[in-house]
């Protein structure tokens, strides 16, 4: 059967990183399973802590990550500006801002979007359906 959108039937892999279970739940429930028809079904990594984002991104496979700007010990805007930096194929990066006045910071981190806290589902779900597009559209990384 195919799909009347196209890329709307790949799965696609959204890693939310937050050290507070209710951040990671808010998330995942704004941005919902499938945040626009031409997006594919997302199958949600949850991590709680960085070194759990560094083992989930160095294995591959995540198309977009969402950063808590306010996680602790490890900050999520340090931890996008670190993978942007080090990674051949990073993936979309969004942070979560608790301030509007923290876009720069989040500009400064190198993160392609931001969601303001507390996520609103129609923005969230639209901040990572955009994601997932320009990651499907982006010119392929050649090791």
């Amino acid at each position: 059967m195919t799909s009347a959108v196209p890329g709307a039937e790949n799965a696609v892999t959204v890693l939310v990183y937050s050290n507070s279970a209710e951040v990671r739940t808010g998330v995942r429930t704004a941005v919902g399973r499938r945040p626009a028809p031409d997006s594919g079904r997302i199958e949600w990594v949850e991590c709680a802590r960085g070194a759990d984002v560094q083992r989930e991104l160095d294995q591959g496979g995540v198309d977009v990550a969402i950063f808590d700007g306010e996680a602790q010990p490890t900050g999520g805007m340090g931890l996008a500006r670190q993978f942007k930096n080090e990674l051949a194929d990073c993936p979309r990066i969004v942070v979560l801002i608790a301030r509007h006045q923290d876009a720069w910071l989040a500009s400064w981190s190198l993160a392609d979007a931001v969601i303001h806290q507390p996520a609103e589902p129609v923005e969230s779900a639209a901040v990572v359906a955009e994601q997932l597009r320009l990651r499907r559209t982006a010119i392929p990384v050649v090791r």
